[in-house]
């Protein structure tokens, strides 16, 4: 058990004084360990949100730089950020929220020969990418490495999110087998996106990840919420792990990682978290 300082008790009382999470749970809290790959528009308030709820290490995986244009959404960054590397951006207001997180910087594309070495260490991982062939590739390699992780993805006024429990609920190929063919749905980038949809959907994956490091409350295993926020109107739809999963099925066919091919046509964008 942690033995808590005079000032993390004031910090954290709020956390505490809750029945579901109390000091246990801000203790796992203090110890845990979450990596959010994609430091845009879903990384920034689940980074904030981590960070403040007093998540020990926070993981920040993002090779982009910070662009004019995504300072509509991505509350993490500043005006006078543009042009710095996001992770670095990201670390220095984490640091500003809380000093006592841990922050680990990943300033590099992740692809499949990187993210397995990124993700090994850490309790719970959040994708917060804008692209299916990202958001394809850290389903598997979660999967494959038994890591929960939340999935998360928006576009215009729409979000939807699912956590995945390696093992014990659907993964992301149960609901899609397989990337769309390119060009099929268009990045924010190409159609847009209302800034608040990635904060509410960015904050959501943050609960999530507290949710199961404190084991307070029930996660969004074998479900999805979507929403659109032009009606406010909130839908969460069972699923369940699907025998034929080329994955996590009973007969799998993906034993090992590979990058699919982006389905965007701008590069920058395919990199780029929501």
């Amino acid at each position: 058990m942690i033995d808590f300082t005079e000032e993390q008790l004031q910090r954290y009382s709020r956390h505490i004084l809750l029945a579901g999470v109390g000091v246990e749970g801000q203790a796992r809290l203090l110890a845990s360990k979450v990596l959010i790959i994609g430091a845009g528009g879903l990384g920034s308030p689940a980074a904030l949100y981590l960070a403040a709820a007093g998540v020990g290490t926070l993981g920040i995986a993002d090779a982009d730089s910070v662009d004019l244009t995504n300072l509509q959404r991505q509350i993490i960054h500043f005006t006078k950020d543009v042009g710095r590397p996001k992770v670095e951006s990201a670390k220095e207001k984490i640091l500003a929220l809380n000093p006592e997180t841990t922050v680990n910087t990943y300033h590099v594309f992740v692809s499949a020969d990187t993210i397995g070495d990124i993700i090994r260490d850490y309790d719970f991982v959040i994708d917060a990418t804008d692209n299916f062939a990202a958001k394809f590739l850290i389903n598997d390699a979660c999967v494959l490495a038994k890591k929960p992780f939340s999935h998360g993805g928006i576009l215009r006024f729409t979000g939807q999110t699912m956590t995945i429990l390696p093992g014990v609920s659907a993964c992301y190929r149960c609901v899609f087998p397989a990337p769309p063919p390119k060009n099929a749905v268009p990045s924010c980038s190409q159609a847009g996106v209302l800034g608040g949809i990635a904060g509410m959907l960015g904050t959501i994956q943050a609960v999530e990840a507290v949710k199961f490091v404190t084991k307070a409350g029930t996660l969004l295993a074998d479900a999805m919420l979507t929403f659109d926020a032009q009606l406010m109107d909130f839908r969460k739809i069972k699923i369940r792990r699907n025998p034929n999963c080329p994955l996590c099925g009973e007969h799998p066919t993906i034993t090992e990682l590979i990058d699919e091919e982006p389905p965007v046509c701008d590069l920058k964008a395919a990199h780029e978290g929501d």
